[in-house]
């Protein structure tokens, strides 16, 4: 177990400079690394493994940090993470957010490849088309974990799912499930038809209600729902290539839902019918 030094590191610290420079994409691909922050998401990570191995590999507290979450830090020793104490300060230059909490992780990236995510024939899946917010994507992969969804996939079109706001918007469920990256959409669609899963598109245009949809029964099999850009929804290409294009009812006078909402709310309406009696069936109906 790697020991704790009770002296703050220096914020001149090659560490300390390795861990700032994780805030850019470029340089996240090419150390694998990413930052998780806050108390949450470094319980997460130091409780994860991925190929065997532990997730975090460094943890930087600040001194209050480490006494208010000891059970964390220990966690992270079990986990073979080197711990660095650090002046507030250093925290906040390594952080992203404006109000650091004290605690911020390194990780290894957790990508899972999409052939794994078809291998393990997934029941519910969100794919993100085109999403270009860190703090939307987060928030549907939360969503997903939320509803029990199998897996994530993230196209090519799609925000990086390191970005720290989107790690942030996870709440820690980016550890939770298996999540794809990179994958075309058109690739996306037809790995998951060739697993057995249906594919819809949610759009506040589609020509198919979702109520409707659950009164008929269709619901209950293995769905892959396609979630589009938060401003102008999903192209007419991509929504070409699924299944069924399918609304969600706005029986109010709200112009529409937000990207999010949306993504809960279909998410969750296939979640319950797949638990109904004879749901999830290897065939739907279309």
């Amino acid at each position: 177990m790697p020991p704790v030094s009770h002296e703050p590191i220096s914020p001149r610290s090659p560490r300390v400079a390795a861990a700032r420079r994780l805030a850019r994409r470029n340089f996240r691909g090419k150390d694998r690394l990413f930052l998780a922050e806050g108390p949450q998401a470094v319980r997460e990570a130091a409780a994860h493994r991925s190929g065997g191995r532990p997730v975090l590999v460094e943890l930087f507290a600040t001194a209050d940090a480490a006494e208010r979450y000891a059970d964390i830090v220990a966690a992270a020793r079990e986990a073979d993470a080197r711990v660095h104490l650090a002046a507030e300060e250093t925290v906040a230059d390594i952080s992203t957010t404006v109000t650091p909490q004290g605690l911020v992780g390194v990780c290894r990236f957790i990508d899972t490849p999409f052939d794994e995510v078809l291998a393990a024939r997934p029941r519910l899946v969100a794919v993100l088309a085109h999403v270009r917010d860190p703090g939307n994507a987060g928030t549907v992969l939360r969503c997903a974990d939320a509803a029990g969804a199998d897996a994530v996939v993230l196209t090519d079109a799609s925000v990086d799912l390191y970005n720290p706001k989107a790690v942030r918007a996870s709440v820690g469920s980016l550890f939770h499930l298996p999540v794809a990256v990179g994958v075309p959409v058109e690739r996306a669609v037809a790995g998951l038809r060739e697993a057995g899963v249906r594919v819809l598109a949610a759009d506040g245009a589609g020509d198919r209600d979702l109520d409707a949809e659950l009164d008929k029964g269709t619901m209950g099999g293995p769905t892959a729902w396609v979630f589009g850009n938060e401003a102008w929804g999903l192209p007419t290409e991509t929504r070409a290539l699924t299944d069924a294009v399918v609304r969600v009812p706005i029986h109010g006078k709200a112009e529409s839902l937000n990207l999010a909402t949306a993504a809960a709310v279909c998410l969750y309406a296939s979640a319950r019918a797949q638990r109904a009696p004879g749901g999830c069936r290897s065939v739907t109906e279309n």
